[in-house]
C-alpha cells in the first residue's frame, strides 16, 4: 500500500485556556463548530473559517492528564490530522515502515493513531471503524 487517500483535515493547537483563546479565533472570523471532551479527559474546540475546508482544533489537557506538558512559547502545535479512508490499512504501513505509534484508541466511531516525526511532531490519522458483520446462524 502506497501513501494515499490522505486528506489533511486540520491543525490541533495545544491551548491554555479554551474560552481565552475561543474568543481569539472567534474575532479573526474563525467559529465553533463543535465541542468535545476525549476519553483521557482533554477537551477539544473544533472551529472553521467560512469558505475553508480545513479547520482548527484547540486542545486542552489538564495537569495531569497523560498528554499534559507545561506550555512554552514555541510547543503550542499538538499535532497535524489526516482523515483516512481505511484506517488499519494505515496502520499496517506504519508498522511496517518502523514508524512509532506513540498513542492509539478509538472514540466516537473512530479510530485515532498517532506517530511522530523526527523532531518530535505528532502525526495523526484517522478513519471510521468499520463494524464487522456479524455471522448468522
Amino acid at each position: 500500500m502506497a501513501f494515499r487517500g490522505l486528506k489533511w483535515a486540520y491543525t490541533g493547537l495545544r491551548v491554555q485556556n479554551l474560552a481565552r483563546s475561543i474568543r481569539f479565533y472567534e474575532k479573526v472570523g474563525y467559529r465553533v463548530v463543535s465541542r468535545g471532551k476525549m476519553e483521557h479527559g482533554g477537551r477539544m474546540v473544533d472551529l472553521k473559517f467560512p469558505g475553508s475546508a480545513h479547520w482548527l482544533e484547540l486542545n486542552y489537557y489538564p495537569p495531569g492528564n497523560p498528554y499534559f506538558e507545561p506550555i512554552v512559547t514555541g510547543t503550542e502545535f499538538d499535532h497535524f490530522g489526516f482523515v483516512v479512508g481505511d484506517i488499519e490499512g494505515w496502520v499496517r504501513l506504519l508498522r511496517r515502515k518502523k514508524l512509532p505509534i506513540v498513542a492509539d484508541w478509538t472514540e466516537r466511531g473512530w479510530r485515532l493513531v498517532y506517530t511522530r516525526d523526527p523532531d518530535g511532531n505528532w502525526f495523526e490519522v484517522c478513519g471510521r471503524v468499520r463494524s464487522r458483520p456479524r455471522r448468522v446462524s
